[in-house]
């Protein structure tokens, strides 16, 4: 059986109706993708979307900062089983959507605790774009002034369809030396220096 269906039977009953996904308004890919649409269609359908991102958001929050949940997590001598009936438990007691409970026992029953971040990521942008926003990381190596920040934010408004906001984000990080990497939505665009001096560098090599 899929992880969509998998996700939704175990917070539905088995039928037909609750067989079919609900699509979301972006597409996602890899595992994490699958997992994060298949939450998505199943919050959706018992009109929870809002109360699982809060959810994930305060898991998200307590691997930052919960020492013992983070190793609980990250454990390879724990058993799977194991650390299934532990959330499992924590959704009985916890105010948590049964759509949330269930995710964190299928990672758990998969030995897939490990992508747990990457899914709430997902699941965030998937509820971005829901709402209407479109979010957006900008990366650079060196630290944007308020007035370049505000000139790329209205340059990248350009690429939105009417009723859609941005959320920009941005990053520094020393090692693409000069320019930028920018993502925006499910869009990705390179135009760092380091990228550059790669792409030459490969040329270079190729008719050495």
């Amino acid at each position: 059986m899929s992880i969509s269906k998998i996700i939704i039977t175990r917070t539905f009953s088995v039928s037909t109706v609750a067989q079919q996904l609900v699509k979301p308004p972006i597409q996602v890919f890899g595992l994490e993708g699958r997992y994060a649409t298949a939450l998505f269609s199943a919050a959706s359908k018992q009109k929870a979307l809002d109360a699982v991102e809060k959810d994930l958001i305060t898991f998200q929050g307590l691997l930052k900062t919960d020492a013992k949940l983070t190793d609980f997590v990250k454990d390879p001598s724990i058993k799977r089983k194991d650390k299934a009936e532990a959330f499992k438990a924590i959704g009985n007691k916890v105010n948590i959507n049964p759509a949330t409970a269930n995710l964190l026992t299928l990672l758990a029953e998969n030995g897939r605790l490990g992508k747990i971040n990457q899914i709430i990521n997902l699941y965030k942008l998937i509820m971005a774009a829901n709402r209407g926003e479109v979010v957006c990381e900008v990366i650079t190596a060196k630290p944007l002034d308020a007035d370049t920040k505000s000139k790329l934010e209205s340059a990248l408004k350009g690429f939105l369809k009417k009723g859609q906001t941005i959320l920009l984000s941005t990053k520094v990080d020393p090692s693409i030396i000069g320019g930028m990497v920018v993502s925006i939505g499910d869009k990705y665009v390179d135009m760092s220096v380091a990228s550059k001096i790669k792409k030459y560098t490969d040329l270079i090599q190729a008719t050495a």
